[in-house]
């Protein structure tokens, strides 16, 4: 069979097409395949914005929570190029827990933009590549305060002595005192930022009065200029510590936790001192499997006021946390919505730019617990759980920082109406059961034990502890007309 044949033009615009074709994929392989992504020219300058700040030697410590590698070189990122892509696709890393329309809203945010999560994945998948050392961006000069992010701090508390915490110990609450002497504290101090640092792995959370304290994950306080904490001259201090670790032979440890503070000169001006609405419950009882078990609680705030931030706290049960306001014009806005609760990082969420509550505002906490199978810190979902102490006990708190006019000085607690009896029978319930027994509750509620077990039954439960609580409110308020009415007959 003859063959056709081809003409010289035909011939020609057949070559054409093919460099046309062969064009077009030169530039479709562009597209595809762009400039290569190195550590020195891409990775490194978004590591030092974004991570080297626990990431590097003598890096932060966030309650306890250091990083375990420094990301601050090529030879010491490169064994975790894969790592950081899994952490930073799935944005398990930066830790950061609030919802995303909260992006942008507070300080201390912790987020990568998606062009940033890009960038790292890519270098990961092409192999992690070093590029030319020309290209990268001059090294961050870290202050030298041994690891302090608040800087070289003004003064350095600890408990006065090192405490062992033994092999045997699973949980452990106990309390140590610091000795503040006129050398450290000659007068009243403001105080521009506090700093807790654990003194070993075993502590969980420290609380220190006065001046706050530390869970997994938790920034230090800084606050805005003309904001303070007050450091009084002449109180020692006392310290809640909480340890929690696996018990065994060789587990045990020494701790000796400490604090760092810096204050204000005397001579600078200081507004407002900040101060915190404590949000919480002690009578719930989560059943065993819930998965979505709800306790909510509330507070109004009584004058004008700004809050500066917040701070949930749950235990291995919690699930998820939403703080919302309801105005007084009817109004109703999401403060705070964290759906995914971290244990690890309990992460404080400090405003950029303060939010304003008018009085009567009321804050609604709603937090939420998985008590199921399928929460894989859950350490025993066949239990009911209640309020406690230990870890594998639960909380529900919602802490509130604010300042405002009025109350300079003083700080406001959801207790301050008076003693609440749920806390006290939770605080007493050594056996667990939901109920404060006679030989649990402490000596100054036993002479009431009677009169507030009114089925009898010899235990005081929480719906018993309320019902004491609302005696004591009426109580209270009948005693208040009281005396405003005698008050008014002696002017009269």
């Amino acid at each position: 069979m003859n063959r056709p044949q081809i003409s010289s033009v035909t011939r020609l615009l057949a070559l054409g097409a093919l460099a046309s074709l062969a064009l077009a994929g030169a530039a479709s392989a562009a597209a595809v395949d762009p400039e290569p992504i190195t550590f020195y020219a891409d990775v490194a300058a978004v590591l030092q914005q974004e991570c080297q700040v626990c990431h590097r030697p003598n890096g932060a410590n966030l309650g306890g929570m250091v990083a375990p590698m420094a990301l601050t070189t090529y030879e010491e990122t490169r064994p975790w190029a894969r790592s950081i892509a899994r952490q930073v696709a799935t944005r398990a890393m930066p830790p950061w827990d609030a919802a995303p329309e909260h992006n942008g809203v507070f300080a201390n945010e912790r987020t990568l933009t998606q062009k940033q999560i890009d960038l790292l994945v890519r270098w990961a998948e092409s192999g992690a590549p070093a590029g030319d050392p020309a290209d990268a961006p001059a090294p961050i000069e870290w202050p030298s305060s041994d690891g302090w992010l608040i800087g070289e701090p003004d003064l350095v508390l600890q408990f006065d002595e090192p405490y062992f915490v033994e092999d045997d110990v699973d949980d452990l609450y106990i309390y140590f005192k610091t000795t503040v002497t006129d050398e450290m504290i000659p007068e009243d101090r403001y105080v521009k930022a506090i700093e807790f640092r654990p003194g070993s792995s075993a502590v969980h959370h420290i609380i220190v009065p006065g001046l706050g304290g530390i869970a997994p994950g938790n920034d230090p306080v800084i606050h805005t200029d003309g904001m303070a904490d007050v450091l009084k001259a002449g109180r020692d201090l006392q310290w809640q510590m909480h340890y929690h670790k696996e018990p065994g032979e060789g587990t045990g440890v020494w701790d000796q936790s400490s604090v760092a503070l810096k204050f204000y000169d005397k001579d600078e001006d200081v507004k407002y001192e900040v101060f915190n609405a404590d949000m919480g419950k002690y009578d719930f009882a989560v059943p065993p499997g819930a998965s979505d078990y709800t306790i909510q609680t509330e507070w109004t705030f009584p004058s004008d006021s700004e809050i500066v931030g917040y701070l949930p706290h749950m235990h291995l049960r919690g699930k998820a946390a939403k703080y919302e306001a309801y105005y007084p014009d009817g109004s109703h806005e999401v403060l705070l919505d964290v759906p995914n609760y971290d244990f690890n990082w309990q992460t404080t969420y400090k405003y950029k730019e303060r939010k304003k509550m008018p009085a009567g505002t009321r804050v609604v906490l709603t937090t939420v617990f998985d008590n199921s199978e399928n929460n894989p810190a859950n350490p025993d979902p066949t239990a009911t759980v209640r309020w406690g102490e230990p870890t594998t006990d639960e909380m529900s708190f919602g802490f509130v920082s604010y300042i405002n006019e009025e109350n300079k000085g003083r700080g406001a607690f959801q207790g301050d109406d008076g003693l609440d009896l749920t806390a006290v029978v939770a605080f007493s319930d050594d056996s667990r059961d939901g109920k404060m027994q006679l030989e649990e509750a402490p000596g100054g509620v036993k002479q009431y034990f009677e009169m507030m077990d009114q089925n009898k039954d010899g235990a005081v439960d929480m719906e018993e502890a309320k019902a004491a609580n609302a005696f004591l409110k009426q109580m209270a308020e009948q005693r208040e007309k009281a005396e405003a009415a005698a008050a008014g007959a002696a002017g009269g």
